[in-house]
């Protein structure tokens, strides 16, 4: 059976990230792949409003851990569960990904965790329940992404932000990212399409992902094909957070914790087996993040005067300001 490729532009129809992702799907194609493609603003999703009706139905027991909202959201959790590999590509806005890439992966969330849709799963075929009142053992098939971000700035610090917020896309599933492109100064070129060699990095993407995909041992389907390390050996990419003692970093993507050293005159981070098994992309750190919520979430009802605690907030309600007539602002008249 030909495996699948699905590819997500968050960008505008026909622009960059669509060419590019395309590009790449056509190379997976050309190998016997499958593919599929879905813009996402051409899909109706709604924002997340963070009722957490998902996760309480995953450790009750009496849900499959899917959104009370049924919207397109349905067909971009369809495909992406049919899939092998992915190839995301995401324009830059403000310095980082854009709201609908930020809003698919709200909806993505802890529902879909590996961890609290594995638990209720065995826990629900220990009880004798059916495949169709479990959550949807598609989720724990293992997969292989690309992620590619485009900016028009010509510096690309001005982009650094994108990729590493993409992760959050291959979070809940722990989705193995196995290249990684952050195409900055897009602005020199009025389409990628004109730009040859970004084109040929594209091809490269596609050939990635279904070496990946193909490999035959778990090794060599994890293993990093991207251009640059970075300074993580999980995520491979560059962004550290300094820490409160001014003397270790963690990894913000991950979220493992290292040592800053200078190794030859180079920036080098050293992180023990321990820290690199606490990466929000394994299953370590994953379980460590469902365990926290699990048991010390707290329930409705346990602060017991909480009704009189809110209400001078509750009632508390000033309005907007009113229209300056006197400036020339936004607003219709």
């Amino acid at each position: 059976m030909a495996k699948k490729v699905l590819g997500i532009s968050f960008g505008r129809k026909n622009s960059n990230c669509d060419m590019m992702v395309k590009c790449a799907l056509m190379e997976c194609e050309k190998e016997g792949c499958e593919t599929a493609f879905i813009r996402a603003d051409d899909l109706n999703i709604t924002n997340c409003n963070g009722c957490i009706s998902c996760v309480i139905g995953l450790m009750s027991g009496r849900g499959r851990g899917y959104c009370v909202r049924h919207d397109d959201f349905d067909i971009l959790d369809e495909c992406v569960m049919q899939s092998d590999g992915l190839i995301i590509a995401c324009p830059t806005y403000e310095t980082s990904a854009t709201g609908r890439f930020k809003t698919i992966c709200d909806r993505i969330g802890p529902s879909h965790d590996i961890t609290f849709r594995k638990a209720a799963y065995d826990e629900g075929k220990a009880a004798g329940k059916p495949e169709s009142e479990l959550p949807d053992a598609r989720a724990f098939n293992k997969r292989s992404a690309a992620l590619i971000s485009v900016g028009g700035a010509m510096t690309e610090n001005w982009v650094a932000l994108t990729v590493p917020m993409m992760y959050e896309f291959t979070f809940p599933m722990a989705i193995d990212v196995i290249d990684t492109v952050e195409y900055y100064g897009a602005m020199a070129f009025e389409n990628v399409a004109g730009n040859a060699p970004m084109m040929e990095r594209m091809k490269k993407v596609g050939q990635n992902v279904v070496a990946s995909i193909n490999a035959e041992t778990e090794e060599e389907r994890i293993a990093w094909r991207g251009d640059e390390e970075g300074c993580c050996p999980i995520c491979h990419t560059r962004l550290l957070q300094v820490s409160h003692d001014k003397k270790s970093v963690d990894c913000v993507v991950c979220g493992s914790h290292g040592t800053l050293k200078i190794v030859d005159g180079l920036i080098d981070v050293e992180y023990t087996p321990e820290e690199l098994d606490r990466s929000r992309l394994r299953w370590g750190g994953k379980l460590e993040h469902s365990t926290e919520i699990k048991t010390q979430a707290q329930p409705s009802g346990t602060i017991k005067n909480l009704k009189e605690l809110k209400a001078p907030y509750v009632a508390y309600n000033p309005g907007i300001f009113p229209v300056d007539e006197s400036a020339n602002g936004n607003l219709k008249k």
